[in-house]
């Protein structure tokens, strides 16, 4: 078993004596050329390790809590909690995860806006006391089913949507902070600190500054009213770069010495997503469906619109191609739906030529919907039905909704690896088999013996 999940136990298979994570997909393409050529996703463990070494490097003064909604694979979740990070939930389904894998109660922020009455009561039930609020309505509904809990308000920042048309502003303004406190005193609920909301686009480090001075302020009203406040979180928006990284710290850093010095004992948390999983995890699809149109016919091209087939084109009739995958926007390539942009695939060829003519292409989904357009445009050689596309960075918001009925397809499976040389760093930062990672059955990964020719990604 090479990866596969194997309840109680899942494995992950140990890459060792030369073998590279392209191998393992080599390998797994191979094999689904042979059977239904079915998509799947390879996890590298090793670069959640390394983003993790990275975060504490640049961001020591910070914990990163994990928010489970961009991943929610328990490889992931495994491997981050045996490496100390907290967990943001935002629903039942994600706080029963965590809590399978043993996570602390302590460690878990319940971050939903708008909870349902029952999930606030499990959330009570199972000690999970650190919840997000930004209204009357959801502090009302807090104090009745979960008053033992201990809030973090959710405060807008404006500065993160300025710019940026496809970000929705979350949390309570400024102004509203204030009445909302003394609300939460009436109704006998703790108020412990601030959550900041900043888009996962967030690309700019004077956001932060403006999240941390509001906090500030809240902090004073809280602290004026009665209130102990012993939390920020400064949200997410971290890409996984580390000059990113390295941009925000050093603005973050000193606002909170200047704000949130350490006599004051504030905690101070960051909510990292596809700062850990985004690179960790790389897409294979396949190509199910092959059209070409005339470049100056592109743009009416596909829906309802006609095709213009390329039969007997005239000498300056250059073709684009359309491909349909078996992955698209409704699942693997949800993120596209969203303000996330995905980046142009590597071509698998078992023997490529590095000359060959490429065309203007665009990728869509199976289900036939103008929606699901994946890339719009990019250049590739020329593909076949039954040719395979590798897309890397696919660890964020990639792993599909439940299964709505039993017809569905079950999602693409996941097979999760890890290096003999990244496996041993872990065990020097702390983290064992025996005592952290319960639930891992680690193999040693083997090629596969039919295999004759390995494959090759060629990048597009």
């Amino acid at each position: 078993m090479k990866g596969i999940a194997d309840e109680p136990q899942y494995s992950v298979g140990l890459l060792e004596g030369g073998t590279a994570l392209c191998d393992v997909i080599d390998n797994h393409i191979y094999e689904q050329t042979l059977s239904e050529k079915n998509a799947f996703f390879v996890a590298d463990l090793g670069v959640i390790m390394r983003q993790h070494v990275c975060w504490r490097t640049h961001m020591p003064q910070i914990r990163p809590y994990y928010a489970v909604r961009c991943n929610s694979s328990p490889a992931v979740i495994e491997v981050l909690a045996a490496l100390g990070t907290g967990f943001i939930c935002t629903n039942k389904s994600e706080l029963e995860l965590v809590q399978s894998h043993s996570i602390p109660s302590e460690d878990i922020i319940y971050s939903g806006v708008c909870k349902q009455v029952s999930q606030i009561k499990y959330a009570a039930k199972n000690g999970v006391d650190l919840l997000v609020c930004d209204n009357e309505a959801e502090l009302r509904k807090i104090s009745r089913c979960h008053p033992n809990a201990k809030l973090l308000l959710q405060v807008s920042t404006e500065a993160s949507s300025q710019d940026n048309e496809m970000s929705m502003t979350f949390g309570c303004s400024l102004k509203d902070c204030r009445h909302l406190l003394e609300k939460a005193k009436e109704l006998g609920v703790q108020v412990v600190g601030v959550r900041s909301h900043i888009s996962s686009a967030c690309e700019d480090d004077q956001v932060y500054v403006h999240a941390i001075s509001d906090a500030r302020c809240v902090f004073d009203m809280g602290e004026e009213i009665g209130f102990n406040m012993k939390f920020l979180d400064i949200g997410g928006g971290f890409s996984g770069s580390e000059t990113q990284l390295e941009l925000i710290n050093k603005a973050v850093m000193s606002m909170v010495d200047l704000y949130f010095p350490p006599s004051t004992g504030v905690s101070i948390i960051a909510e990292p997503g596809s700062f850990f999983v985004s690179s960790a995890f790389t897409l294979a699809v396949n190509v199910i469906s092959k059209e070409a149109v005339a470049r100056d016919r592109q743009d009416h091209a596909h829906g309802f619109l006609c095709h213009l087939w390329i039969d007997d084109p005239s000498a300056n009739d250059e073709p684009e191609f359309q491909y349909h995958m078996n992955e698209g926007v409704y699942r693997s390539f949800a993120s596209k739906l969203s303000e996330m942009l995905i980046a142009a695939p590597s071509v698998y060829k078992q023997n490529p030529s590095l000359d060959a003519p490429v065309f203007s292409s665009s990728l869509w989904g199976p289900s036939g919907d103008d929606l699901d357009q994946v890339v719009e445009h990019c250049l590739l050689p020329e593909l076949n039905v039954g040719d395979w596309l590798t897309f890397s960075q696919a660890g964020a918001f990639s792993m599909g909704q439940p299964l709505c009925t039993t017809t569905d397809p079950p999602p693409p499976p996941v097979y999760s690896v890890i290096s003999s040389r990244d496996w041993f760093e872990m065990q020097d930062i702390g983290v064992t088999h025996e005592a952290t990672l319960k639930n891992f059955s680690l193999v040693p990964y083997f090629l596969n013996s039919c295999q004759t020719a390995a494959g090759l990604s060629v990048p597009a």
